[in-house]
């Protein structure tokens, strides 16, 4: 927990109400409304609100039982789920939505919302309340999970004014097939509609550690999501310079500080094919600097093919070239330098939080690597060496030349 409790003025004059809000580290940025599950301001919502504020947003959890319990915070016991379906049965939806509303008025009158602009993302129940969001609110963009009841809303779609994207698990048993085919037979094709169906996951398959957690999807959609709220509120980062001047730190001025610096809190880093890097600020900030930074021959070069820039992440395809005349630890551990050149295609897949980096998961064929260096003998097996590089960058050269015949 990195934010803090504000109080929230209810439009109906009923009172006040508190929210959770987490700023971004630059202190202000677009505000984001986050709808709670049915469990309350827990620490699940919590964290979300602060992962949502280290991409950026003023994030704000605003209390939505308080009208029946104030400061409701439940786990996810057998008890605290019957509890949690107590206060959802008793939750009035039509008031909900007016305090939905507070809140977003509340963030767009923080000095630390910059611009004006707030977004609305929630989940379950909050997942509900973010496509209603869209059709009652004046939100700028609304992203909402495994909604619980969309399907009984339908007929206030016309009322969709502002971009809106659903994410929809397959096997949500709280939405069953016939109400996830009548939800997208409503919304699909409607300009500023988005609709997500993720393929054999269940209802909270984005909660990070529940029963029903989906890594890949959970991904997906989080980088779908990233992509909604930026095109409609922002933030705007340029992430190919920043991904340059990661790259300067890392091959030119060779300096781990200032290589970390470009990172997130906890970053990590994961070269596929040999499986070296480090997970964590710690680990990797030993990594760069007994493996990495200064392991890497005098004359690696790294020439940039393609580049694709996403939402939250940068794709480059690049050719890698060095005289082995170093151990690199990285790409061939345990190998003594044999001074032979090298040059590979390499990939790199590399992802954002915000303004700084998260990760990089790179990928490049070992098997070239090892047959330049001497160590795989390419008549023996179906691999190529320099080659590889070579038709990168030549496709008019031969195909097909370790197929036999």
């Amino acid at each position: 927990m990195t934010g803090r409790y504000i109080q929230i003025e209810a439009r109906d004059g009923s009172g006040t109400f508190r929210g959770y809000l987490a700023l971004p580290e630059s202190g202000s940025g677009p505000g984001l409304v986050i709808a709670q599950e049915i469990f309350g301001i827990n620490h699940t919502m919590r964290d979300v609100a602060d992962y949502y504020a280290e991409e950026g947003y003023v994030a704000l959890v605003p209390d939505l039982f308080w009208r029946q319990q104030p400061d409701v915070e439940l786990g996810y016991s057998e008890a605290d789920w019957q509890r949690a379906f107590g206060f959802y049965q008793g939750f009035d939806e039509a008031k909900g939505m007016e305090d939905m509303q507070s809140a977003i008025n509340a963030l767009r009158a923080l000095p630390e919302a910059s611009g004006g602009k707030v977004g609305v993302l929630g989940f379950c129940l909050g997942g509900k309340l973010a496509y209603l969001a869209a059709c009652r609110t004046d939100a700028d963009v609304s992203v909402g999970y495994y909604g619980v009841g969309i399907d009984a809303a339908l007929d206030e779609a016309d009322h969709i004014k502002r971009p809106l994207t659903l994410h929809i698990a397959e096997l949500d048993k709280f939405c069953p097939p016939e109400a996830r085919e009548r939800i997208v037979q409503a919304l699909q094709g409607r300009p500023g509609v988005t609709l997500h169906v993720y393929p054999g996951v269940d209802h909270a398959f984005a909660r990070a550690g529940g029963e029903h957690f989906h890594k890949p999807s959970a991904l997906m959609a989080h980088e779908r999501s990233i992509a909604a709220l930026k095109a409609a509120i922002g933030p705007h980062y340029d992430l190919s310079a920043l991904w340059d001047k990661h790259c300067e730190y890392e091959f030119a001025t060779r300096n781990v500080d200032d290589t970390m610096g470009t990172m997130v809190a906890e970053p990590y880093v994961n070269h596929i094919p040999t499986m070296t890097g480090g997970v964590g600020y710690k680990a990797l900030h030993a990594f760069y600097t007994n493996h990495f930074v200064n392991s890497n021959p005098p004359d690696t070069a790294l020439v940039s093919i393609s580049r694709t820039v996403g939402a939250t992440q940068v794709v480059d395809e690049l050719l890698f070239s060095f005289t082995h005349t170093t151990e690199i630890p990285w790409m061939l551990p345990g190998v003594a330098p044999t001074g032979k050149r090298v040059e590979v295609p390499l990939l790199a897949v590399v992802k954002f939080r915000g303004n700084k980096l998260y990760h990089e998961h790179i990928y490049w064929d070992q098997a070239s690597v090892l047959v330049q260096v001497g160590l795989l003998d390419p008549g023996l097996l179906p691999v190529a060496g320099v080659e590889t590089a070579r038709k990168l960058l030549d496709e008019t050269l031969p195909s097909n030349t370790l197929m036999p015949g």
